[in-house]
């Protein structure tokens, strides 16, 4: 018999080492009053806490820092593309500080002397708009009268746009957006002020901040690394010089078209075409085209009709005879790709994004095709988009079997359509 306590109550078994083994869970398998939670899992929470913490935190920095991000790469972008003047002139034995300073004041007075005589041309142009616009809205009102058999009257359209309320809203409107207005202007300044200084530090430290970027990794990234920061020298710089180019060429060609029908405004349109046409690729000619099409349609309508003509062919001319004389050692990439890439870049980051897609493209495409193997491609006529001569009938083979094959027509050979032949 077992030994029993003083309640009657089964003595539990002594272990051979005289103490008493630790009792087991209870049957039901709910948790003893001695269970503890695992020591990790504080660990876990508070760990898992702080990385949800450090990406909030990190997601917040980014939405806040997103408008000195896209400055710092536009200057990026620029630094690149005067870095082959800056590496000259460097090696001609300038310091490369005063190389930058010197190539940053010729781009500077470049640009604004081609702001000024824009700027001039268009007051100029402006003023003589003012003063020409009763005159251009009588010949668009006789045109009007004239074609459409109505009677319509300057005084009249005048009278009605005057007391309008659209025009009553928009005085307000503008005289209480002067502020923003302001506010945008001297925001715009500090953002190209911004970039300016960046593009400076960039361009007259590259040495040096590649030495320090390559200081962090093995000597066969460093090879890579410098490898593709030269081929982003060499596209971006490409790709602005080849642009530029091709926008005074368009520019010119126009500007002369325009002043031979005696369109009005021609060196503020052709300026306009040359810059549209060059910097938004594929369709740019088309939509660069539409502003001389409408003010050449109000001089004559035959007249935007020859405009639209030589858009046409001036496209066809710069896509297969001069662009790729100008970019094919720069940027060469397919038209459906440059149009894609400024099409994500625009979706991305806007205007800036539209700017730099293409030269990002072409310098990854560059990149990525040294490392992709190629072979010779095979004779095959399928690659050329024919078909082999044994592939099977063509399509006018086909089509006259299924002629012959019609119920109620008689095959060659007397036997009727349904019969089968053999």
């Amino acid at each position: 018999m077992a030994p029993t306590d003083e309640s009657g109550q089964a003595a539990p078994h002594a272990s051979p080492f005289g103490t008493t083994p630790p009792a087991g869970p209870p049957a039901d398998g709910t948790a003893g009053p001695s269970a503890r939670m695992p020591r990790w899992l504080p660990r876990a929470m508070v760990l898992a806490l702080a990385l949800v913490a450090v990406f909030q935190l990190g997601s917040w920095a980014f939405h806040q820092l997103t408008g000195l991000l896209i400055n710092v790469l536009i200057a990026f972008f620029l630094a690149l593309a005067i870095e082959p003047a800056v590496s000259w002139m460097a090696s001609r034995g300038m310091r490369r500080g005063l190389a930058t300073f010197i190539v940053f004041i010729g781009v500077t007075v470049v640009a604004a002397g081609f702001v000024t005589l824009l700027g001039s041309i268009l007051a100029d142009q402006i003023i003589k708009m003012v003063e020409g616009f009763p005159a251009y809205l009588d010949s668009v009102i006789n045109w009007i009268n004239t074609h459409f058999k109505t009677d319509l009257r300057r005084v009249d359209i005048q009278e009605g746009l005057l007391r309008s309320d659209w025009l009553r809203n928009y005085v307000q409107n503008s005289a209480t957006g002067v502020l923003d207005v302001s506010a945008q202007v001297l925001g715009g300044l500090f953002q190209m002020l911004t970039i300016a200084l960046f593009s400076f530090y960039f361009a007259a430290d590259g040495p040096r901040l590649r030495r320090a970027l390559c200081s962090v990794l093995p000597p066969a990234r460093q090879a890579e690394v410098l490898r593709a920061w030269e081929i982003a020298v060499n596209k971006t710089g490409g790709y602005l010089y080849s642009r530029g180019l091709m926008a005074l060429i368009s520019g010119i060609a126009h500007y002369v078209l325009l002043e031979i029908l005696d369109v009005p405004y021609a060196p503020v349109l052709a300026v306009w075409v040359g810059l549209v046409s060059q910097f938004i690729p594929t369709i740019g000619t088309y939509l660069a085209g539409a502003l001389p099409m409408l003010i050449a349609f109000t001089v004559n309508p035959w007249y935007a009709l020859w405009v639209l003509i030589f858009v046409v062919i001036y496209q066809q001319f710069e896509n297969y005879v001069l662009q790729p004389k100008l970019t094919a050692k720069t940027v060469h990439i397919h038209p459906a790709v440059a149009f894609g890439s400024v099409v994500a870049g625009t979706a991305l980051l806007g205007a800036v994004g539209a700017l730099i897609a293409i030269p990002a493209i072409a310098t990854l495409q560059a990149f990525l095709g040294a490392y992709v193997k190629r072979y010779d491609v095979t004779d095959d006529p399928r690659v050329h988009g024919h078909r082999r001569s044994g592939d099977g009938p063509g399509l006018f083979t086909r089509v006259r079997r299924l002629w012959a094959g019609r119920p109620g027509q008689v095959r060659p050979g007397g036997h009727g359509s349904g019969e089968g032949s053999s």
